[in-house]
């Protein structure tokens, strides 16, 4: 029995009603905006993304040091685009659909320090209050070598000082590793979809791992009124954070980059579709602000969420926001991945973005095993279920010609579109672990 108040968004809201009962559902937004118009409503500009690149820069010495896995990028937390030819193949089998355009994976699933997307926004959280703490304390100028910052004097001085974080598992790695690393005392809230390996790897870092019973909203709730209660601590709050937003949003310029070195060319006439798996918004959102800024309109972005936890596509299509959870409409937000089991999406990055991104879909747990075990046994590229979520991206796209027209892509332009499907973790799976994931795959 749907309740009255449920019924009656659906009455104004139709595809609620997919939503409720499960169904794989996707809605392009017909409110999407030039990157002109939708800009003001980010309020965050070109010069705030450039500040954080630099100041990722100044830290890059420092993560060389204390990360010896970055050395090979120069301190510098990037992960490679590949081509995805074999998967392409397999999509077209599988689904029974002729893909027009070419296929790449961006895996930032295998980012060091944390093996997930939560490695951009996390980490560049803590640099930035390292940096604000070291250089109010007048131990610290912008124009010093940061390497002084892996010592001794710095660890005892950061030690004074504690972080906490709530979190389905990603951002807590990110943010409880590099924390540490530092010196700060951490402790990181986790909800009860969190994996077990994830909270053993935290507390062999020396991490305070808090366990909780209920979901992700509850691990933030709580972690956020204990960093109340301690004036030395500082809260990492994913779902307003403007902070972590711009950490993300730094991988805009750095994929150009990637695609000048590739020879992939990004302009009207070969436009750029990016798939984001999609948990409370703040990855997704600040990495398609960044792809926004650096590629204009010539880029759309495609929010990809679970059945089971669409808060997301829920709080845009209604208008609600923040003030709405799927749990509202009764579903009960667990899924298989967990980096994206939110019930509640980012008031903030909803009302920010919610212009500049193009369209929304769900996928069901099953199909998400599926595709990692297609990916495993057509590219050797192993994930984790979440990072699977935006494969299907490119056929929503395709298949729809009403949104093509809207946004003005002909049959002959999709056949020179770039599908770029964002991984967003897994590189970091105990073996086991990944062997039950594949397990759970029906090819």
């Amino acid at each position: 029995m749907i309740p009255k108040d449920v019924e009656k968004l659906i009455q104004k809201y139709p595809l609620v009603a997919n939503l409720v009962q499960l169904k794989e559902t996707a809605w392009f937004n017909p409110n999407i905006t030039s990157l002109t118009d939708g800009l003001s409503y980010v309020r965050l500009s070109e010069q705030d993304v450039k500040d954080a690149s630099d100041r990722l820069a100044r830290f890059a010495h420092y993560l060389c040091k204390a990360f010896p896995e970055t050395a090979v990028t120069k301190g510098i937390i990037e992960s490679e685009v590949v081509a995805i030819p074999n998967m392409r193949a397999a999509l077209e089998s599988r689904y029974q659909h002729k893909i027009t355009g070419s296929l790449f994976l961006k895996k930032d699933s295998h980012l060091p320090i944390s093996g997930s997307i939560k490695a951009r926004g996390g980490v560049y959280e803590v640099l930035t209050h390292a940096e604000k703490l070291a250089i109010e304390n007048g131990l610290l100028t912008e124009k010093d070598d940061y390497t002084k910052l892996f010592s001794e004097r710095f660890t005892q001085f950061f030690s004074r000082y504690s972080i906490a974080v709530g979190s389905t598992g990603n951002l807590g790695l990110s943010i409880g590793i590099i924390s540490a690393k530092l010196g700060f005392k951490v402790s990181v809230h986790m909800s009860s979809d969190a994996r077990e390996w994830k909270k053993q790897k935290l507390r062999s870092h020396g991490v305070n791992v808090i366990e909780y019973q209920q979901d992700y909203s509850v691990a933030v709730e709580k972690g956020r009124k204990a960093a109340e209660s301690d004036p030395n601590c500082f809260f990492v709050d994913d779902e307003n954070s403007k902070t972590l937003f711009l950490g993300y949003a730094v991988a805009g310029e750095r994929l150009k980059k990637q695609f000048t070195e590739m020879n992939i060319k990004v302009d009207k006439q070969h436009p750029l579709f990016v798939y984001l798996p999609c948990g409370v918004g703040g990855g997704p959102g600040g990495v398609a602000f960044g792809l926004k800024l650096t590629f204009g309109d010539d880029v759309h972005c495609i929010f990809a969420e679970p059945t089971h936890s669409p808060c997301m596509f829920l709080g845009v299509y209604t208008g609600l926001h923040d003030h709405i959870s799927v749990q509202d409409i009764g579903i009960d937000n667990i899924t298989a991945a967990d980096g994206l089991a939110v019930g509640r999406p980012s008031g903030f990055v909803g009302r920010a973005m919610e212009r500049l991104i193009d369209g929304y879909y769900t996928i069901n747990d099953q199909e998400m095993y599926d595709l990692l075990g297609l990916l495993n046994q057509q590219q050797h590229i192993q994930l984790e279920p979440s990072a699977l979520a935006g494969m299907l991206g490119l056929l929503h796209v395709e298949k729809n010609s009403t949104y093509l027209e809207r946004i003005k892509v002909s049959p002959e332009i999709l056949t020179n579109a770039t599908h770029l499907v964002w991984a967003t973790g897994g590189g970091m799976v105990p073996e086991e672990e990944m062997g039950k994931y594949l397990s759970l795959a029906k090819i």
